[in-house]
């Protein structure tokens, strides 16, 4: 799905294979993809925005090192002489995991599975000014939050390009673990993002600050009932975190995510974060 946004040089293309966001942004110099899709298919869909353009890509930067937002980035690149740019620890992870999530990804996608990837090919460090397409973005590394390793662009100081550190009424994925941190880095940013930041999610349309707390009580509520339901059988416990989280957001297309996340999260807590529901 092509969405203009409320700033005529983004362009949110969510992808119909799984619904996740990448943004085209329209430069002085040319073309900024912000993340690089899930499929070929949806991929492919981001291309013809470029291509529908007509004026030249410049760049395609990643956010964090999940499959969704970086496997597509060559299908997307195809025949153009464009970086893949991302922090150090992005490009780390992603090229630690890959073949991992190739051995996951691969036999549940099929044919839509892009079979060629590339890897993050330019690093660009926190604080440092990232020009491209006429465009200064300013590189927040956030550390290990929703992923491995969290990074947000901003432009213009309140245009931010956040992946999936908040988004906008999606379940989320807490798989990797780091919900102590994630709610660490929600608080820090509620503190220091300003009053008339857009943030441009991951998943969901593009939204003010005021997801940042959504966001976290999202994880806090699932955190809790996991933990509440430590002791029962893994079923029971699945159902139980399912009717808790789901009347919390209206989209249910990545509640998968989130009972994926169930089990592994269990594995994570510690006994007072069992015993007290949650650490922060």
């Amino acid at each position: 799905m092509i969405t203009p946004t409320t700033d005529p040089r983004i362009i949110q293309v969510e992808g119909t294979a799984m619904a996740v966001n990448s943004y085209v942004v329209d430069g002085p110099d040319g073309l900024v993809i912000v993340d690089g899709q899930l499929t070929v298919s949806d991929a492919r869909a981001v291309r013809q925005v470029t291509d529908q353009i007509g004026r030249p890509i410049a760049g395609l930067v990643v956010t964090h090192p999940h499959p969704d937002h970086y496997a597509g980035a060559a299908t997307i690149l195809d025949g153009v002489s464009a970086p893949i740019i991302a922090t150090q620890a992005v490009a780390t992870v992603i090229e630690r995991d890959d073949a991992e999530k190739n051995d996951i990804v691969a036999p549940m996608m099929g044919d839509e599975w892009p079979t060629t990837r590339r890897f993050p090919d330019e690093i660009i460090s926190h604080g440092e000014p990232l020009r491209l397409g006429g465009l200064t973005f300013e590189v927040t590394d956030l550390g290990a939050a929703e992923s491995h390793a969290d990074t947000m662009f901003t432009l213009d100081g309140d245009v931010v390009f956040s992946g999936d550190v908040a988004s906008n009424d999606a379940h989320a994925y807490l798989l990797d673990g780091h919900h102590v941190d994630w709610l660490d880095t929600l608080a820090r940013l509620e503190r220091e993002l300003p009053s008339t930041a857009t943030l441009y999610g991951g998943h969901g349309t593009p939204t003010d600050t005021s997801i940042l707390g959504r966001q976290a009580a999202y994880v806090r509520a699932f955190v809790d009932v996991v933990a509440e339901f430590r002791d029962a059988s893994e079923q029971e416990r699945h159902d139980a975190v399912v009717e808790r989280m789901q009347p919390m957001v209206g989209d249910d297309r990545l509640l998968f995510l989130m009972e994926l996340s169930i089990e592994p999260v269990l594995a994570t807590l510690s006994r007072s974060e069992v015993r007290d529901g949650r650490r922060r």
